[in-house]
Parts: structure tokens; sequence; C-alpha cells
């Protein structure tokens, strides 16, 4: 391990083998920080929270500082976080509350971009890219490959659907379904993420589907259960895209204002 003179280590952190924490750097409380991690100078890390393997953590990031949610009232929470992530500048992160069992989580190969916040009990998954100055509430969700342009603004208990495109300064108030194009303030539906598709190799096939299925349940006019009829006959029925987009849209209609995740509160 290297650690530069000047960094702040408290004795309850663990560090594994091929740690870097650089000058000024402040890490309190209990952390464990996996192999191969990067903290760079001037980055702060308070506890509980555990790193995975192979993270970097740039210069002025905050991790785990308690949550700004005002329910809040002392109950240790904690952040975790996987393996392979990047954590630009001035990225925050804070931890949990009890209402999420403590826990503010991010999964493996994420890319967190410059003075993104993400906020507490949020579950952010794989492979994920969020860019410069989004901001995240409490309580979402977004799932794997999913890309959210800069300076973004998603309201709590928002579910992003993956290999989605969310556009630059958009405004998400309600759930964003898999596989779509997605901005605008307030956020709508504009089409299928056909470049975002291609790039992870989806089949010619699944996306003419999901192009369909598209049109079937964003420019009809129908209803859920109609829509949910169409969509599991005939050529969609054995697709699993169009049906976890159809799954998606049907569990945000049993949602308020469009989010699933608030028919569970």
């Amino acid at each position: 391990m290297n650690i530069h003179p000047t960094a702040l280590v408290d004795e309850d952190v663990v560090i594994n083998d091929d740690v870097e924490i650089g000058a000024y750097s402040v890490i309190k409380g209990k952390v464990e920080i996996g192999r191969g991690t990067v903290i760079k100078d001037h980055a702060t890390v308070y506890g509980p929270l555990k790193f995975g393997e192979g993270n970097i953590v740039h210069p002025g990031a905050v991790l785990g500082s308690v949550t700004q949610d005002l329910k809040y009232k002392g109950e240790e929470t904690q952040v975790i976080i996987g393996n392979n992530n990047t954590f630009r500048e001035y990225v925050t992160i804070n931890q949990g509350t009890i209402a999420n069992d403590g826990k503010t989580i991010i999964g493996n190969n994420n890319h967190i971009m410059a003075y993104a916040h993400i906020a507490h009990d949020c579950i952010l998954g794989n492979n994920i890219i969020i860019a410069n100055g989004t901001q995240l509430a409490g309580h979402i969700i977004i799932r794997d490959y999913a890309y959210i342009g800069g300076l973004t603004g998603i309201h709590q208990f928002v579910t992003i659907g993956g290999n989605c495109f969310i556009g630059f300064m958009s405004r998400i108030n309600r759930d964003v379904p898999p596989f779509l194009t997605f901005e605008g303030n307030p956020g709508r539906e504009r089409g299928i993420n056909v470049i975002g598709l291609k790039r992870k190799n989806f089949a010619e096939e699944d996306i003419a589907l999901l192009k369909k299925a598209y049109i079937i349940l964003f420019m009809t006019g129908k209803t859920v259960d109609e829509n949910g009829v169409t969509l599991r006959t005939g050529e969609f029925a054995k697709n699993k895209y169009v049906q976890e987009l159809l799954e998606f849209y049907e569990a945000r209609a049993k949602g308020k204002n469009g989010r699933a995740l608030e028919a569970l509160r």
C-alpha cells in the first residue's frame, strides 16, 4: 500500500493490498478499502463504508457523509460500493437511512462524473454512466447500462430502467422505462435508444420489435390492459426485451405519479 504522509486515516480503517491514498485525503470511521483502490489527493471518505476492489476516487469527492434527510436521527447507516467504479471530482454520496435497511449501494463498473450527487438510499446497478452535475434525490434505483446526461435532476423514488438514455438537462419525475431515450422538462419518452442498443450488440430483430412495442405502448392511446394483451401475444410473446419493457410499463402505471416505488411506501 502507498499512503501519503499528509493523509489522515483513522485506526478503524481496513486497508487491503495495493491501495493508494493521496495527499491530504481524510478517511474516518469504519471504512474498508478493497485491493487496488486509489483514493486521490484531498478526497474524503466517512464510514461506515465498504469499497470493493479497483475503485478510483478523484480529488474533492466526499463519499459516505451523513444523509441530508431530515428524518435521520443518527442511526448507524452505511454506503456499500462494488468494484471498478470511478468517482470524479467533487462527487458526493450520502449514507442510507433505516428506510432502506440503512444502505446506499453502488454496484460495479460505474462512471460517476464530476459534481454528481447520489443521495441516501439510492441503489445503482452496474455499468452506469452519470454525467457531470447530475443530482439524484433519495430512494432512486438505476439499473444496468443506463446513461444519464449532464445536469439532470431526478425525483425521489424514481426507477431508471436499464439500457436507457436520458438527455442533457432533463427533469425526471417519473420512472424511465428500459431501452428508451427519455428527455425534457418534464422528461418524457422520445423513442427507442437505438444507438445505445447497437453499441451493446442487441440484435436487429430485437431492436425492431422494441420499436413496434414502443409505438403500441406510447403512441396508440390504448389502456394499460389493452397494451398488455397485445404485447403478450404473437411475435412479442417470447421476446425477453419486449416483456421486460412491458413489465416495467405496467409497474409504473400502478405507482403514484408514475413511480412504481411509490406503490410500496
